[in-house]
């Protein structure tokens, strides 16, 4: 393994993947530097959603490793461990599907999110500590929902329950947290909300996020990886990116999709 820069917190090295001869992703390398938003986009079937599915080996890559670093412990070689494995090493992952649950209120939801509280038989053998509680109130100030906290997570605003989401992957202490599109429909001010609340995320934690939302991508993306049939197109700065040839006729030229 060559020597690492200690400012890199996940390499993915030439993986690809196919399924039954289709390549969904064709030797995609990428590095994602610690305490940095970096956003992967491309077009639909861009194989955005296949690359985090790899991360957190959900999926597993034809060719090719991906190495997380922790920060003051060893490297790890993430592909080929199991997702649990992952998420239990400082990998989170808040998919596009909700997954609170509807009929606990928000504080429930956060206990039932605290590592090591793996089933509700859990939570309601293990009372949380002081520390769990005052980790919960201090993610749930930061998203917004201090005040909610009593409230079932199924009459929660759409954003809210978005907010809700993220704060149950914040609670068990990530070092990276992916997020799959956690603008999708949003309303403007929700939409720049969250772009601020990832903004303060980043100084303890790491930020990849999928989306199309290229308002939101220009708010708050320190880098932009993009995507286009599997391959990386291009990598940089916003606006660098946005000013690429090639990016403005891959998204304009299909038919102007997002």
């Amino acid at each position: 393994m060559t020597h690492h820069d200690k400012d890199t917190i996940l390499k993915i090295n030439s993986v690809s993947v196919s399924f039954d001869g289709f390549y969904a992703l064709s030797e995609v390398g990428i590095s994602v530097k610690r305490h940095t938003i970096h956003f992967f986009i491309g077009p639909n079937g861009a194989g955005k959603t296949t690359l985090l599915d790899i991360i957190c080996a959900k999926t597993k890559p034809t060719m090719g490793t991906v190495y997380f670093y922790p920060k003051g412990k060893e490297q790890l070689r993430l592909t080929g461990m199991k997702e649990h494995e992952i998420a239990r090493d400082g990998v989170g992952r808040k998919f596009q599907v909700p997954s609170v649950f509807v009929n606990l209120t928000v504080l429930d939801n956060m206990i039932l999110s605290l590592k090591g509280h793996k089933d509700i038989f859990d939570s309601i053998f293990r009372r949380p500590s002081k520390e769990d509680f005052d980790r919960i109130d201090n993610v749930l100030e930061k998203v917004g929902l201090s005040d909610r906290k009593e409230i079932k997570a199924g009459s929660l605003a759409h954003g809210e329950k978005q907010w809700l989401e993220i704060a149950m992957q914040l609670v068990s202490e990530p070092e990276l947290i992916m997020l799959d599109e956690p603008a999708a429909g949003m309303g403007k001010a929700e939409t720049f909300k969250t772009g601020e609340l990832l903004k303060e995320i980043k100084q303890e934690h790491t930020v990849i996020v999928v989306e199309h939302d290229m308002e939101f991508v220009k708010q708050v993306a320190d880098t932009v990886t993009v995507l286009h049939e599997g391959r990386v197109l291009t990598e940089g700065c916003v606006s660098d990116v946005l000013a690429n040839k090639t990016v403005q006729s891959v998204y304009l030229g299909r038919g102007g999709e997002d």
